[in-house]
């Protein structure tokens, strides 16, 4: 592939992760942020309890008063979450862009927008879901600050393994197509995909303590099915958008190809 064909799909994919972003960020403002202030909320009537038990009933001394923050939580549910987000997006959709650019054609025949759509799903799965489901989303200001470091490591951890392993699957069903046809192995490289992970997260630490005890069991599973919710339509709507984008660049040069290759078996009887 021309360098300037994977420019184009870089500029491409940072678009569609723009806009995939701005879909992600309205789903996160509606559905994610209520959980937030419910957490935080939770926080606050915990650390109040704790304040007034700790001495006697009597108010706190001014010197342990909450702290200022330093951005108030309208701009941190409003400015500050459509900026991560919107920067999330756009920098997820031009890593998924280039490895969409290295997929094209080696993952089978499928067109630019198939393609598109089994890049966003494998990214989706690998560096999102399956970390999930070994360590899900915790609600800021309940988690254990002890174990926090720990926590975070076995998370991008988990994301490492997880793509070499999805990586490693998608070689192996390449391998086994000849032999065995595409859809069995598919369902050969899919299951030993499977399996693997099952091994990693038999032997990978828990995250048991990542919540502090008492926290409500039905606000925590809020916000991780929110956190889940944004994630899924960041990588459905930049899937929609790059496959369009990608196939209206590269279905003029498929066209021209196959003119030229049209024109040169042609040809060939003619010069003989």
């Amino acid at each position: 592939m021309h360098a300037s064909t994977v420019r184009g799909l870089l500029v491409r994919g940072m678009l569609a992760g723009l806009i995939a972003g701005l879909f992600a960020f309205a789903v996160a403002y509606v559905v994610g942020e209520p959980p937030v202030n419910g957490s935080i909320a939770v926080e606050e009537a915990r650390a109040a309890q704790d304040a007034h038990a700790g001495h006697g009933g009597g108010s706190a001394p001014a010197d342990a008063a909450e702290e200022e923050e330093l951005v108030s939580r309208p701009v941190q549910s409003t400015f500050g979450l459509a900026t991560g987000v919107l920067v999330y997006g756009v920098a997820l959709g031009g890593i998924a862009s280039l490895a969409f650019a290295f997929a094209l054609g080696r993952v089978g025949a499928f067109s630019p927008r198939a393609t598109a759509a089994l890049t966003a799903a494998g990214a989706f799965t690998t560096v999102y879901l399956v970390p999930f489901l070994k360590y899900p989303a915790t609600p800021p200001a309940v988690g254990n600050p002890d174990t926090i470091g720990q926590r975070t490591t076995l998370f991008f951890l988990m994301i490492l393994l997880s793509v070499l392993l999805g990586v490693g699957a998608v070689i192996a069903g390449r391998r086994l197509a000849p032999r065995l046809g595409n859809w069995n192995a598919t369902l050969s490289a899919g299951a030993g995909f499977a399996l693997a992970i099952g091994i990693a997260f038999a032997f990978l630490p828990g995250n048991d303590d990542a919540v502090k005890p008492g926290f409500p069991a039905a606000l925590l599973w809020e916000f991780r099915i929110a956190s889940l919710a944004v994630q899924l339509v960041l990588w459905v709507v930049f899937a929609v958008v790059f496959g369009l984008l990608a196939q209206r660049l590269l279905a003029p040069r498929t066209a021209d190809s196959a003119v030229d290759a049209d024109t040169a078996a042609r040809r060939v009887p003619a010069s003989g």
